[in-house]
């Protein structure tokens, strides 16, 4: 979520929100069960509780709320909007102590993207001085509250790598319906969809240029889980930092450096391995185990990608050896009770703002921010159609139709045409009552304007040539409306 001066536009990192939303959230939980505060450098960046994570991404400007999974005995979709929407609603009023708002908007407008705002407002989250000091990434180049709506669907670990293709492949469909970034440092960029950018630009320059090679449109579907990870871990990459102990906080936990920079899989195929540790950095050695490939699965930035938590580790030579045998990861990950999801990173953090809200109704823009879930909740429903339709459409097409729909979104014919068919499929995934989830991403379709297209009419139609308020006009019509505001229909509510 993108967070903003509510009067001026102007990006804001929070700094009463955590204490306020604490006190709200302590008088609607139960009381055995109060929210846990985290803090980094004597900072609050995160409240966990029993229904969500409300904390930050990368700075003290982007929030982010992480819900619990939900299953579909539990009401499913449905029952993760109306779980959603109270989220909100806690987050909206923390804001307001702040003089802060959302923006409906996956990047902020108007913002620095350089180092002196890079060290106000980054998070001090130890990795980021790895991904910074040690791998070259220009970090800061996401500093402007890049935001996504992140989509994750548990599968069948037989179907993953078909899963994951499937979101991958159809990358186009969510660009262009969820398209929500035509802004960027106070001027218009040319395309509907500037956030997924970001990438490239991070590592231009990055001391490992394997980083890079793991981002964006894979170059082709994988196979099965083995191969999608020997893409992964191949020579050419290098490894991140891999931790001490078997399992911790991926982005916090004490890690070693590995001498030598070695992929990944050079790495599990060695004894033990010399490098320094990023807290301390003494010299030490690392032995090999399966939870370093576990651990590993953060490692690529693609539009979709798998996320998978294994109940018990086998050792690693069983690992390795069902490595390299046809789906043979996928017996071992089920054989230790391995929970695997798709996690979606196209769509842009989207939400009902008083311009949607005018021109489509309440429905619509109560379904804004579930829609890219039903999406891809339906994709996966019907996944042997939604394969059909990435075969037909081959996959350079579809890698082709991507690049047109961040440009152009659903003015080109050709991705407008590929977004009614695959919404088609996902709308039969879903059970009747979860279909107006997909009302918003309908409303796009048939009207041909997403969130960007509104955007850029607000920043056009300001006479004057003041950026000051141009950016205030954007954040007074673009401003992400309470849960409340809406006039729920009943579905949400």
């Amino acid at each position: 979520m993108v967070a903003a001066d509510a009067a001026t536009g102007r990006s804001l990192p929070v700094r009463h929100f955590f204490p306020v939303l604490n006190e709200r959230l302590r008088a609607r939980l139960p009381a055995d069960a109060p929210p846990v505060v985290v803090e980094l450098e004597g900072r609050c960046v995160a409240l966990v509780c029993g229904e969500a994570e409300y904390g930050l991404d990368n700075g003290f400007n982007l929030l982010e709320t992480s819900t619990r999974p939900v299953r579909a005995s539990e009401g499913g979709l449905l029952a993760l909007a109306v779980e959603l929407h109270q989220g909100l609603e806690d987050v909206h009023a923390a804001l307001s102590a702040d003089g802060a708002i959302v923006l409906n908007a996956s990047q902020h407008p108007d913002c620095p993207r350089d180092l002196d705002w890079y060290r106000q407002v980054c998070v001090p989250r130890p990795i980021y001085r790895e991904l910074v000091g040690h791998r070259g990434w220009r970090h800061w180049e996401g500093i402007d509250a890049k935001a996504q709506n992140g989509a994750n669907v548990q599968v069948p670990v037989t179907d993953a790598a078909r899963a994951v293709n499937v979101m991958i492949g159809l990358s186009a469909v969510q660009a262009a319906l969820f398209a929500n970034s035509p802004l960027e440092s106070g001027r218009e960029t040319g395309l509907k969809e500037t956030r997924l950018t970001v990438w490239p630009r991070v590592f231009n320059g990055s001391t490992f240029p394997g980083d890079g090679m793991l981002t964006g449109f894979a170059p082709r579907a994988f196979l099965d889980l083995g191969d999608y990870f020997r893409w992964m871990f191949r020579p050419g990459t290098v490894s991140r930092s891999l931790p001490l102990g078997r399992r911790h906080d991926y982005k916090s936990a004490p890690t070693v450096i590995l001498d030598g920079d070695p992929s990944l899989t050079a790495f599990l195929s060695a004894r033990r391995w010399p490098g320094r540790r990023t807290d301390t950095g003494e010299a030490t050695w690392l032995e090999p185990d399966t939870a370093h490939f576990e651990h590993s699965q953060i490692a690529n930035f693609m539009d979709a990608r798998l996320r998978y938590r294994l109940a018990s580790l086998p050792d690693l030579p069983t690992l390795m050896r069902a490595w390299r045998t046809p789906e043979g990861l996928e017996a071992l990950f089920e054989a230790h009770g391995a929970e695997i999801y798709v996690e979606g990173r196209v769509p842009g953090a989207g939400f009902p703002d008083g311009v949607l809200l005018e021109e489509a109704g309440a429905s619509v823009a109560a379904s804004m921010v579930m829609s890219p879930l039903a999406l891809q909740w339906g994709l996966l429903q019907r996944l042997d159609e939604a394969c059909c339709c990435v075969r037909a459409h081959g996959w350079q097409r579809l890698h082709a139709l991507r690049e047109r729909a961040m440009r152009h979104g659903l003015e080109d014919n050709e991705v407008a045409q590929l977004c009614r068919e695959v919404l088609e499929v996902a709308r039969a995934g879903l059970a009747p009552a979860e279909r107006p989830l997909l009302d918003y991403a309908f409303f796009v379709l048939e009207s041909r304007r997403n969130a960007a297209d509104r955007m850029l009419e607000s920043w056009r139609s300001e006479t004057s040539s003041d950026p000051a308020k141009r950016l205030a006009r954007v954040a007074r019509r673009h401003r992400a409306l309470r849960p409340s505001e809406l006039g729920l229909p009943p579905a949400y509510s």
